[in-house]
């Protein structure tokens, strides 16, 4: 292998939708599991390079869903509200291992395919892991509205992009063929939940991992790219 594919960014393709509660875990473990890896690697750590693709769990969603989460779950997956409740409670207790503060009292259930367009628009701006974080916070502990326009411009004002410009590409669709162009891929790859990552081209992982997962897969793949034996 050459020297710079050896030395290449190891990719990390992510998909992911918004209103995922095990989405933003995944991410915190990742992130852990990246922070685990750099240190056991130390100066023999790869650079990594992270990017998110589309994916909408629930395309039928109305912008302006009425009801609350136990609601929508009890629907959704033809459940009793109180095992939906059950299910709630034990997201938010995971949530919170990992340090998020989960408030589904607040958090209001919507369509996210505007959302996902906003990050296509944020990836073309540089700032695409920036707005994952600010979506996945808005929705998960602060209850925003992540569905409407005029919200999303919002957040994405507070991350440093033009708010006037993001109400333009929105009301446009500017990134809807990028949107589907994802979904379409992770139909290809047999995607069917999330998240699901895929490392380097080579390995996919589905869920949120322990965060040792994620450590010892990229320590494998570097092993992999100098030709030493993991």
């Amino acid at each position: 292998m050459s020297d710079s594919l050896a030395a290449a960014p190891l990719k990390i393709d992510i998909w992911s939708d918004i209103a995922c509660p095990w989405c933003y875990i995944g991410k915190r473990k990742l992130e852990n599991g990246i922070a685990a890896y750099r240190e056991a690697a130390s100066g023999d750590a790869l650079d990594i390079e992270v990017e998110y693709h589309s994916f909408e769990l629930s395309p039928d969603t109305p912008v302006d869903f009425e009801g609350g989460m136990v609601d929508y779950l009890a629907k959704h997956k033809g459940i009793s509200p109180e095992q939906a409740a059950g299910m709630i409670d034990r997201v938010i207790g995971i949530a919170s291992d990992v340090g998020l503060d989960y408030d589904y009292d607040a958090l209001q259930h919507t369509n996210t395919v505007k959302a996902h367009q906003l990050l296509h628009y944020a990836k073309a701006h540089g700032v695409q892991l920036e707005a994952k974080e600010r979506l996945l916070k808005a929705y998960f502990v602060e209850g925003r509205h992540v569905g409407r326009v005029d919200d999303l411009a919002d957040l994405a004002a507070e991350i440093g992009l033009d708010r006037d410009d993001v109400l333009r590409s929105l009301g446009a669709d500017e990134y809807l063929s990028a949107v589907r162009a994802d979904q379409a891929q992770a139909v290809e790859y047999g995607i069917q939940g999330v998240p699901f990552f895929v490392f380097d081209e080579k390995y996919g992982v589905s869920g949120a991992q322990e965060a040792a997962v994620f450590a010892e897969l990229l320590g494998q793949l570097t092993a992999e790219r100098s030709g030493v034996p993991a």
